[in-house]
């Protein structure tokens, strides 16, 4: 297997309104992120032992990029909701190679000490309808969720529910194996992620 499920991404029409809808889905305070520049956009975090979750938004402090943002930003509308999952590998050009067109260019970033390789695609939006996950390298030894306080929230389960699923499961086949993931079919695309939590199970969509 040459992927690790490494983060999700929440998409908001602003970061307050994302940080608040998940705070109170999950009952649990979101941590300090940062700004991103290159994109236009701005984030905030959550740790989940192994992974993370972000929360993520157009800076309206910030200039625009001049291209496309990540995640299909720039068209994002309507309630805060999951739109994206991202996926860690060693060797991304390798990694692109065997992925779906327009799963993306791979651009260098930096934030804080933090330094990574993404797949972003030219338009912003992955394959399957953002399905797919975008793909990142991390550089060092450096990953944001040892940072991030410990919440007792953990990742149980991840819907991607799409109508082309057995073909999104074949682009997977042989380089991910992950049993909190699960695609579905489903009229229409969309995600649904359960968490474990001191407060019981919670789900966010």
């Amino acid at each position: 297997m040459t992927l690790t499920f490494d983060h999700l991404a929440l998409a908001a029409e602003t970061l307050e309104a994302g940080v608040a809808h998940v705070e109170a889905a999950l009952g649990l305070p979101m941590a300090g992120g940062g700004e991103h520049p290159l994109m236009g956009t701005h984030n905030r975090l959550m740790g989940l032992g192994d992974l993370y979750f972000e929360v993520i938004a157009i800076n309206p402090a910030a200039p625009p990029p001049g291209r496309p943002r990540w995640f299909d930003l720039d068209r994002f509308t309507g309630r805060p909701r999951l739109t994206n999952w991202i996926c860690r590998c060693d060797d991304i050009a390798a990694e692109l190679a065997l992925s779906p067109p327009g799963t993306g260019r791979v651009l260098d970033l930096q934030r804080g000490d933090f330094r990574w390789q993404m797949a972003v695609p030219d338009d912003g939006r992955l394959p399957f309808d953002n399905a797919f996950p975008a793909l990142i390298h991390w550089q060092g030894n450096l990953h944001p969720a040892p940072r991030l306080p410990d919440t007792g929230a953990r990742l149980t389960r991840l819907e991607i529910a799409h109508p082309q699923a057995e073909a999104l499961r074949a682009a997977l086949a042989g380089r991910l194996a992950d049993p909190r993931l699960v695609v579905l079919a489903g009229p229409s695309p969309a995600m649904r992620a359960s968490f474990s939590t001191p407060h019981g199970g919670r789900v966010l969509e």
